[in-house]
């Protein structure tokens, strides 16, 4: 028997007792990669994807990965030889994505705390554009082109004040957000821009959070930034492009965001209706792309019976799977072979010695000692976010295409976790 499509990638399917990625059985990456390890679609990454381009047929666009979502190396050369650009918020981050191949004029540079160096160093490379989330950003961005004898190609990140009704640690279009400035400062900051020798203002650029499952934020969002562009305009300065940021949420646990294809559907409608049309765009999504398409595998230690609390032990811990310790998030876990048997409720923690670590609360699990568990919708602000803690060498990841498995990443080692410290 075969179930398709089970919470967390339309690529994920039960065949028998087994749980498959593709047509790989988790359980042969687990024997042959060990645990903790990270495996992704190839196929449900590219699915992802083709829904935003199916939305731009026809349209100036360009769709820059948000790379912060997942960093490895192997999937920026994917999303690049797909024809991406990318979305930055550090040198780092920058070299990466040239290294996986990306073109630098496809490269937007976001983020509130560009250093000087990071500055310098993505002029040189020739970024396209940077993302300035403030008015002290702008002068510092100057001077350095200047120096560079450069003009810094600029938009200017708006906060519209529109709640995005999502997690408050991962809202950023609010007034009390760190990010972007204020919509009613926005055009001081491009007058300011526009007078500025060594900058080149090219466009505007909105980010309002990550995870939004609805639609209304996003055309509240709209509606506010194409009101000041058209006030930016009307001062005489030409925007050649809107960048409407990304955020789009994905299905953890029973969410229902709209598919990428029918938002901007709509959003590319309200555009039309407002007269900027044929106006390039840009957009930087980050989770709706990778976060359906990973899982992480993790073997049972230990069962743990309590008198208030089962819990089911784990390899793998807060340091692999940050999120639910962060802001309490959800990801669904399932026994990668079913086994028959009463179900026992149990927490499913870590062995990382903080109460936080946790990877799932009263999760109803048939399981031994020795069994590996699915734990879905990984591949997004997981393994870009993992951890050394505990000194925890980072976990494998592989890439699944097909019945091809291909590692991408191997597990660090302890020596490599102390490779760059010395001992008086």
């Amino acid at each position: 028997m075969t179930t398709p499509a089970l919470p967390g990638s339309p690529f994920l399917s039960q065949i028998g007792s087994e749980l498959f990625l593709e047509a790989t059985p988790l359980q042969a990456i687990a024997t042959d990669f060990g645990t903790p390890v990270f495996a992704y679609s190839k196929s449900a990454m590219l699915a992802a994807l083709a829904a935003y381009q199916r939305a731009f047929v026809d349209r100036d666009a360009l769709i820059c990965y948000a790379m912060k979502a997942n960093s490895s190396l192997a999937i920026l050369q994917l999303f690049a030889k797909a024809g991406c650009g990318f979305d930055i918020v550090s040198v780092g981050e920058l070299r990466r994505a040239l290294v996986a191949g990306a073109r630098p004029e496809r490269i937007v540079f976001s983020g509130v705390g560009k250093t000087r160096e990071e500055i310098r160093t993505a002029l040189q490379a020739g970024v396209g554009c940077f993302n300035v989330e403030s008015e002290a950003e702008l002068t510092v961005l100057n001077d350095v082109a200047l120096q560079c004898s450069q003009r810094a190609p600029v938009s200017i990140r708006v906060n519209p004040n529109v709640d995005a009704k999502t997690h408050p640690y991962i809202s950023t279009g609010l007034k009390g957000n760190k990010f972007g400035v204020a919509h009613d400062r926005s055009l001081q900051a491009y007058l300011q821009a526009s007078r500025l020798p060594g900058l080149r203002v090219i466009g505007i650029d909105c980010h309002i959070g990550s995870q939004i499952t609805e639609m209304d934020p996003y055309l509240d969002a709209m509606d506010r930034v194409l009101d000041l562009v058209a006030a930016v305009e009307a001062t005489g300065i030409r925007l050649e492009h809107i960048d409407f940021g990304g955020g789009l949420g994905i299905n953890y646990n029973g969410d229902t965001p709209p598919q990428a294809d029918v938002l901007w559907a709509r959003l590319l409608q309200r555009l039309d209706e407002r007269g900027y049309g044929n106006r390039r765009i840009l957009i930087e999504p980050g989770r709706s792309l990778v976060g359906n398409a990973g899982v992480c595998l993790t073997e049972v230690l230990y069962l743990k019976p309590g008198e208030h609390k089962n819990f089911c032990i784990v390899d793998a811990a807060m340091n692999d799977l940050p999120r639910p310790a962060m802001y309490q998030a959800f990801h669904q876990i399932l026994p990668v072979t079913a086994r028959s048997g009463e179900a026992i409720r149990m927490d499913v923690v870590g062995p990382v010695c903080e109460s936080g670590d946790w990877i799932g609360r009263d999760r109803d699990l048939s399981v031994q000692a020795g069994d590996v568990l699915a734990v879905l919708s990984a591949g997004a602000y997981c393994m870009s976010m993992a951890s050394n803690y505990n000194s925890r060498p980072r976990a494998a990841e592989v890439l699944v295409d097909g019945q091809d498995v291909k590692l991408i990443r191997a597990r660090e080692t302890i020596d490599d976790l102390m490779r760059t410290e010395k001992l008086l």
